[in-house]
């Protein structure tokens, strides 16, 4: 009668090895280990499963944690759109600026003509122009 195949392959597992490692210059028989299948696979996975929660930890409990993108406290997100905000409104102020200064500086160099002050308002051809008096009094 023949043995199924996962029988075979559990026996296998459970037979045991040994693992020799002699020193090549003098042969010389400097460790062995009497090992299965199985003790290896759970060694390495609790080999792999303890440098994980290392890494985790190291990660975690250090300040490489601020090196992670996206990671950071609450309160300094509030703080640099705020900054964005201001830095935003800084440069609109310096545009600003910048546009009255180059218009001083057309007029003193003569490249503009005066703007005429006198502006009319038409909004129709059939209506006359609407001028608007002044509610001030004046003095004598």
């Amino acid at each position: 009668m023949a043995l199924p195949q996962g029988n075979r392959s559990l026996k296998r597992i459970k037979n045991f090895y040994r693992l020799i490692i002699i020193n090549e210059d003098t042969f010389e028989e400097v460790v062995a280990f009497k090992l299965n299948r199985l003790i290896v696979y759970i060694t390495m996975s609790v080999l792999f499963l303890v440098l994980v929660g290392m890494s985790i930890g190291l990660i975690a409990f250090t300040p490489l944690k601020y090196y992670i993108p996206g990671y950071g406290v609450a309160g300094k997100a509030k703080e640099y759109e705020t900054l964005k905000v201001k830095a935003d409104s800084i440069e609109h102020a310096l545009d600003i600026k910048q546009q009255y200064i180059d218009e001083i500086e057309k007029v003193l160099k003569g490249d503009m003509l005066p703007l005429d002050t006198t502006t009319l308002d038409i909004n129709n051809s059939n209506k006359a122009p609407v001028i608007q008096k002044s509610t001030r009094k004046r003095r004598r």
